[in-house]
Formats: structure tokens, C-alpha cells, sequence
């Protein structure tokens, strides 16, 4: 079994030292940004830690798809942040903000390519089956961010609804973050099938929290604005579980204009008062608690002993523990 202070030195290593061609600076500049500025790798770290619990040493082979669903998720960003109008990424200007729509649009085009340049780079014995469990949760993430705009146009959304699209949306990358390290590892196919498991639940669990934090979270550790899903009218998990216990003025106040700063203010403050008189904060963190549960539930199933367990737990706690 693999460390955690292991992986801790091999993500950073991999990614302090990761390179993108030079020319045309124009477009690849952007990539280079979006990297140095981080984030906490958690798709990667999370294929490390599944790898972990079966190998004993951390090599170019688990490396490479690491790096892959890393970029993948960030050219993800690139164009989600033109899509949700997003200033900030991170507590730094999005790429869009910074350079240009067409740049961004571009520039996340040729990251997506690149993720599948590292990806090619997977064990030969396992290439295929990272080939087909990285191309369909790739669609998957598509599929889900339509879903997610559908929604903005939508006067309600059911809460099954909801959890289908951040299924799609971010449950299924790291369902395969998690399955691609116990398959290159050498896993078996139950095992594998379990991790998958753990990682969409997990997933579920962590989109309600950013949803969670979007309204109750501090913008200093958050990285971007409070109370952007209210300003772009996005139905998240608290407004879809505030229209679940018949909230009053719910679709009024989320209808608000927001032009100026003083009306974007206003509809924040609007909105959140409609949260705290049907309490659904609380509700949140309930349910970011139970979907975690049941994720590390699902992973116990792998055929990995206690101490596989121990680790999933502890992922889980380090994941999540920012809405406790």
C-alpha cells in the first residue's frame, strides 16, 4: 500500500513538472495558467489513492492517466466558467476573464486532446478499457453540463432530476478517477466495479457541498464568489431542496435582476433569508454526510481488507470535512 505523503510527492511533482508546447503562446499559455493555479488534484489523487491500496510503488504507468482526468477536468472549467459567466477561478481570473471567450474556447479544445495524449500512455495490458471507461465518462460530463444549463431555463427541477445531472456532471469523473487506479493497479473487476461506486457517490457528496459552499462558504477559501449560482439563476441543490419544502418566493426572488452591484446584493441577501426560514443548510449537510457514507459503503465492497477501507475514509474526510 501506498502513502499518502507518496502520493502527496508524486502529484506534485507530476504536476510542477508537467509541459505543454511553447508556440502559439496565445494558445497555450492559457493551459500552463490554469495549472499553476492549481487546485487541491483531487480526480488525480484520488486514482493515486485507489492505485495505493493495490500497488506499492507509484510509476510512470499509473502517472500518465492521473494526468489525463487532471486536464480533462480543467479544460472542463475552461469552458464551464464562459458558460456560468464566471470572473474568478481559484481566487484568480478565469481564462475567459482574462484573455477572451474565443481564447478559452480554444485553449480547453486542445487541453481535451491533450488529456487523451497521456491517457494513450496507459499500460498496453489495460489501454482499452482506460480508452473506453475515459471516452464514456467524458460524454457523460457533456451530457451533464447540458442538463445543468437545461435547468437554468426550467421554473423547477425535481430533486431526481438534480441528482441525475451532477451523477453526470461530477459524479461520473471521479467514479473513473477512482476505477482507473485500481485498473491499472491490476485489479479485479469487482473491485474495480466497487471503486467506481465509491468514487460517483463521492461525487454526488461533493457537488452538494459545492453547491453548500457557493452559499455558506468563505470566498477566501472558496476561491470565487459567494452566491454565484443564485446571480446566474443555477438550480442547485439548496434551491431545489427549498422548492422541495415549499419555500414562498423562491422563483420571484431568483427571477431579480442583478445588474449593479447593489441588485446582485439584493438578490444574494433575498434569497439566502428564503434559505435560512425553510433551514436548508442543514439539509445539506445531512446529505453531504449520508452520500458520503454510502460511498465509502460501496468501497468497502473491493476486495482490499481494513486498511483499503481506512483510506477510502480518510479521502472521504479530507474531501468533504470543509462543510462540517
Amino acid at each position: 500500500m501506498i502513502s499518502s505523503k507518496a502520493i502527496d510527492a508524486a502529484i506534485e511533482t507530476l504536476f510542477g513538472n508537467l509541459e505543454f508546447q511553447s508556440r502559439p503562446a496565445g494558445l497555450y499559455d492559457p493551459l500552463r495558467y490554469m495549472i499553476a493555479i492549481g487546485g487541491k488534484r483531487i480526480r488525480p489523487r484520488l486514482c493515486l489513492t485507489t492505485y495505493g491500496i493495490f500497488a506499492d510503488e507509484i510509476t510512470p504507468s499509473v502517472l500518465e492517466p492521473a494526468a489525463a482526468l487532471e486536464i480533462f477536468h480543467t479544460f472542463t472549467l475552461i469552458h464551464d466558467d464562459i458558460m456560468d459567466r464566471s470572473p474568478l477561478r481559484r481566487g484568480n481570473p478565469t481564462v475567459w476573464k482574462k484573455w477572451s471567450e474565443d481564447t478559452a474556447i480554444l485553449s480547453g479544445d486542445v487541453m481535451c486532446i491533450d488529456a487523451y495524449k497521456h491517457l494513450a500512455k496507459a499500460p498496453a495490458q489495460v489501454l482499452p478499457q482506460a480508452m473506453e471507461l475515459f471516452s464514456k465518462t467524458a460524454s457523460r460530463v457533456c451530457d451533464g453540463q447540458q442538463l445543468d444549463m437545461d435547468f437554468e431555463k426550467r421554473s423547477s427541477v425535481s430533486m431526481n432530476e438534480y441528482m441525475e445531472m451532477i451523477g453526470l456532471k461530477t459524479g461520473v469523473l471521479l467514479a473513473c478517477s477512482a476505477q482507473m487506479g485500481a485498473l491499472v493497479a491490476g485489479a479485479d473487476g469487482w473491485s474495480q466495479d466497487s471503486l467506481y461506486e465509491y468514487g460517483y457517490y463521492l461525487g454526488l457528496a461533493f457537488q452538494v457541498a459545492d453547491d453548500y459552499l457557493d452559499a455558506y462558504g468563505d470566498q477566501k477559501v472558496f476561491g470565487k464568489p459567494i452566491g454565484g449560482d443564485i446571480l446566474n439563476g443555477k438550480k442547485s441543490w439548496l434551491t431545489v431542496r427549498a422548492m422541495e419544502k415549499g419555500a414562498e418566493g423562491l422563483a420571484d426572488a431568483l427571477a431579480a435582476p442583478a445588474l449593479t452591484p447593489e441588485e446582485q446584493a439584493a438578490k444574494i441577501a433575498r434569497v439566502m433569508d428564503i434559505y435560512a426560514s425553510v433551514d436548508v443548510a442543514a439539509d445539506a449537510r445531512k446529505a453531504i454526510s449520508d452520500l458520503s457514507s454510502r460511498a465509502v459503503f460501496k468501497g468497502s465492497d473491493a476486495a482490499m481488507g481494513a486498511d483499503g477501507v481506512t483510506v477510502l475514509e480518510n479521502f472521504a474526510k479530507s474531501l468533504l470535512g470543509r462543510t462540517a
